[in-house]
């Protein structure tokens, strides 16, 4: 399994906004997409604007080539992308060890 981690931050005062669009986006796009297999959404205590999405694929072109070159890419910018202060950054990872 990969890990997606995006490291987001979004215009200030639009959370309710963006934690909607969000789930949104989460359930009827991304959801649907081959390899995918759950999500997390954490934002942060103390920077309200900035937000830790986790994505769980099966492999890393799942997400790399599946998804990001499919028109639900831009789908899924269109719900999220407003919100966007910056470019998320994005990044893959392997699982190495974890609690039992």
């Amino acid at each position: 399994m990969i890990l997606e981690l995006a490291d987001i931050t979004i215009h200030p005062q639009h959370n309710a906004a963006f934690e909607e669009a969000i789930q949104r986006g989460l359930s009827t796009v991304i959801a649907h997409a081959k390899g995918f297999e759950g999500f997390k959404v954490n934002r942060c205590i103390e920077n309200p604007q900035r937000y830790v999405l986790q994505i769980f694929w099966t492999t890393l072109e799942d997400h790399t080539v599946g998804f990001r070159e499919s028109p639900a890419f831009g789908e899924w910018r269109a719900i999220v992308g407003p919100f966007f202060a910056s470019p998320p950054v994005v990044q893959h990872f392997d699982l190495v060890a974890k609690s039992a």
